[in-house]
């Protein structure tokens, strides 16, 4: 089984512990024959990598641009090289620059991957292009099932 991930970053405490409780037992009911497919972004891209790799089970990264990780906020760099590192494959879109049009494409590929996407997502639209509304789409798109996660209590700035 090959589990994408996407989902909004920047989210509260509250909705944070509430997600990487839902993220957790995706991850257990799975594990260890799971493979988690991920940007590792800051927040449930990254959570979900990590509780991939806690659980014995391999991960692999899509890195949408090479200058992905200079966009991301400075105190998350530790943690994205350190699950750089631990990937077990690493795939590229080929583009340099980190914006909305790379990370959509990176999205793409992840979803190409996956048998089925995980989506941490309120269900409004998204807020620039390659958010999580359009990876959502696409997805469903191309016929891979999705599962949204919002728990009850989760909200987003």
């Amino acid at each position: 089984m090959r589990l994408g991930i996407t989902g909004h970053r920047g989210l509260p405490p509250k909705t944070e512990r509430l997600v990487r409780l839902a993220l957790e037992d995706e991850v257990s009911r799975r594990a260890p024959e799971l493979v988690g497919v991920s940007c590792i972004a800051d927040g449930p891209d990254a959570w979900f990598a990590e509780l991939v790799l806690k659980a014995g089970s391999r991960l692999e990264v899509v890195v949408p641009a090479e200058k992905y990780r200079e966009g991301l906020p400075e105190e998350h760099h530790e943690t994205y090289d350190r699950l750089l590192k631990q990937a077990t494959e690493v795939h590229r879109t080929g583009l340099v620059e980190s914006d909305s049009q790379a990370h959509m494409t990176g999205s793409e590929i992840l979803v190409g991957l996956a048998d089925e996407l995980i989506a941490v997502w309120d269900g409004q639209p998204a807020r620039g292009y390659g958010g999580t509304a359009d990876v959502v789409t696409y997805a469903e798109r191309t016929g891979v099932p999705t599962r949204v996660i919002w728990p009850k209590g989760a909200t987003r700035d």
